[in-house]
């Protein structure tokens, strides 16, 4: 019998699957098969193709149906046709209990093959604003995850447990991070430098996730203004940049949001104003309206405010994400997994 997981597209769709996989296999004996079914399109590939946890790798090929157009979406909609049949024949051949899905188009097939098998579906959806698919599926969901909604059985959102580990109250400025994804963020990275000289002026030390196309020409904008400042692009020391940093500026994506919240980290959320249904705005806000971050939209951006909230209280945001955040959200969703077996 196996375990089914299945969705991506994205990272932070992927980062779900990886975070509960893990939970899955730590234990000293599996209590069943690990069976991943992912896309062609997308990153599914990149994250999970030469993934040994797994005992079994699928990707089917499927494309996204919701922004396609006449034969387009036609075309969408057979090619998902062949691939829910193909996958009604893998949960069968690998005797699924239970199908996890993260959403994304990369999970529909499997998604709706579980729900016409009458195998168990549970959904983690990592947004405030559902996404297409799992706004679809909700109802039909056996379980149905969200660390937004207050009826979810499991409000813990999947971290890395060094996140939390780093974290701490924060007092007084000495750092600031720029966090604007691998790819980068325009509007962050004009932020940053304009507001460079008076960071300098504090004696602040600027932490600047500038992506990996911008980062010759932001450090250059830097040495140009006689600043030193540690720019990169994609990383995998992002917890130990965190950790280091008093305030951060950044994008509103649920991993980010959820990893500097459970580092404690006082942070101005910049929403990317493009994410399918403003996602990134309705993360944030669920945050702010509990007072532990601050929200500005791209065309709010005024450099005299963003120095100001330097001046407040940063020790209140920390303690108050200290006191909400909820760890083991791995665990917990492992161990349902695990009860359908």
């Amino acid at each position: 019998m196996s375990i089914v997981m299945t969705g991506g597209g994205t990272g932070g769709h992927l980062a779900i699957v990886k975070a509960v996989k893990e939970a899955l296999v730590k234990e000293e004996e599996k209590k069943a098969a690990l069976v991943y079914v992912g896309s062609t399109k997308g990153q599914d590939r990149a994250w999970f193709a030469d993934d040994s946890d797994f005992d079994t790798i699928y990707f089917l090929e499927t494309k996204g149906v919701v922004n396609q157009r006449g034969l387009g979406k036609v075309a969408s909609l057979w090619m998902m046709f062949k691939a829910i049949l193909q996958a009604r024949k893998l949960l069968k051949k690998h005797r699924a209990k239970v199908v996890f899905s993260v959403g994304g188009f990369s999970s529909a097939a499997t998604a709706f093959a579980a729900k016409s098998m009458g195998i168990p579906l549970v959904i983690h959806e990592q947004n405030a604003a559902l996404g297409t698919l799992n706004k679809i599926l909700k109802p039909y969901a056996d379980t149905f995850i969200s660390s937004y909604l207050e009826e979810s059985p499991i409000k813990a959102y999947p971290i890395k447990e060094e996140f939390f580990q780093n974290a701490r109250i924060r007092s007084k400025i000495s750092s600031v991070i720029f966090l604007g994804g691998s790819q980068g963020a325009k509007a962050i990275n004009e932020l940053a430098l304009s507001i460079a000289p008076e960071l300098k002026s504090r004696g602040i030390k600027i932490i600047h996730q500038a992506g990996a196309n911008n980062i010759e020409s932001v450090q250059k904008a830097y040495t140009e203004l006689g600043i030193e400042a540690e720019v990169f692009g994609f990383t995998t020391h992002l917890a130990k940049y965190m950790q280091e940093a008093d305030f951060a500026i950044a994008r509103a994506g649920a991993s980010t949001l959820w990893e500097l919240s459970a580092t404690a980290l006082p942070t101005l959320f910049i929403p990317y104003p493009y994410a399918a249904s403003d996602h990134q705005y309705h993360n944030a806000r669920f945050l702010v309206e509990q007072d532990l971050a601050w929200l500005m939209r791209e065309d709010e951006i005024e450099p005299e405010k963003v120095l100001s909230l330097l001046d407040e209280d940063l020790s209140q945001k920390s303690r108050g994400l200290m006191a909400v955040m909820e760890k083991e959200g791995s665990q917990q969703i492992a161990s349902l997994l695990e009860a359908y077996l």
